[in-house]
């Protein structure tokens, strides 16, 4: 099957979530009507998933796409053996910074010599999966909770770590910043379906709600 070709995912989710978090959070209710349902691209892929987020860390999601297209424009498939004969000068030629090359590097090597089994990632709890991730150099928990949210499809994950959660989350409820307690007294609101959750506040972060920036949902 071609890159062209290939079948999307979607982070699966139904009325079971929204209508419990509809019935925690008044304002959250309100967004999700308004959105509507959200279809998030995911990668079950694991390995691929780590190295796309690897690319995203601190910069915007249209400049992690651009620089993730140039890189299957160049090998294809995102996997160990591909990834592993790219030297880190080709990677940066691709728009990846000297130090995440070297991460990348360094990541499917470990994979490669079998001192990190990707695949049995799938089995560990969400505390675990970071725990294991974070051993990679490079790899921290922001980076790990994008891979349980958009490889492994946990429910339960809100990163403190991700600015747009934090600004979604401000939007939402019209505060000016938002305290460590303040983050996890919503994301206790939210669980069991914290992601979600997240995928309304990504959505209100980028303006999905019409005047949110400006105060709670009407």
């Amino acid at each position: 099957m071609s890159l062209e070709t290939e079948e999307r995912i979607y982070f699966q989710y139904g009325i079971k979530e929204t209508e419990y978090l509809k019935g925690r959070d008044p304002l959250l209710d309100r967004a999700v009507d308004k959105i509507g349902h959200i279809y998030r691209e995911v990668d079950d892929d694991i390995f691929s998933s780590v190295i796309r987020h690897i690319i995203g860390q601190q910069i915007s999601t249209p400049a992690q796409e651009t620089i993730w297209k140039r890189l299957r424009d160049k090998i294809g498939a995102v996997n160990v053996d591909n990834i592993y004969t790219l030297q880190e000068d080709e990677l940066q030629r691709l728009g990846i910074t000297f130090r995440k090359a070297g991460y990348i590097r360094g990541f499917a090597k470990m994979v490669k010599d079998g001192e990190l089994s990707i695949e049995s990632l799938r089995g560990m709890s969400d505390n675990e999966v970071i725990k294991e991730l974070t051993t990679v150099k490079g790899i921290g928990p922001w980076t790990a909770e994008m891979v349980l949210t958009f490889s492994l499809q946990r429910p339960d994950v809100v990163s403190h770590g991700d600015l747009a959660i934090r600004r979604g989350m401000m939007m939402l409820y019209g505060l000016e910043d938002i305290s460590r307690e303040e983050f996890r007294k919503y994301k206790r609101l939210y669980s069991p379906y914290g992601t979600v959750a997240s995928l309304y506040l990504w959505a209100i972060a980028g303006g999905a709600l019409q005047g949110a920036a400006d105060g709670p949902v009407d």
